[in-house]
C-alpha cells in the first residue's frame, strides 16, 4: 500500500522534476562536464548563501 505524498514532498518532486530537465538540456547543449559543474557551483553557491557567506560567483 503506497501513502500520498505530503505538499511539501510533491513540491519536492516537482523541483527535483525541474532540476533534472536543466541538466538533461545542459548536458545536450554543452556536455556533461559543464552540466555537472554548474549544479556543483549552484550547489556551493546555495551552500554559502545559506551560511551567509556568498560571493559574486562568475563564469
Amino acid at each position: 500500500m503506497t501513502r500520498a505524498l505530503s505538499a511539501e514532498e510533491q513540491s519536492k518532486n516537482r523541483n527535483f522534476q525541474k532540476l533534472v530537465w536543466v541538466a538533461k538540456e545542459m548536458v545536450g547543449d554543452h556536455g556533461k562536464d559543464c552540466a555537472a559543474g554548474a549544479l556543483v557551483a549552484a550547489a556551493r553557491w546555495d551552500a554559502d548563501t545559506l551560511l551567509g557567506e556568498a560571493k559574486d560567483l562568475k563564469h
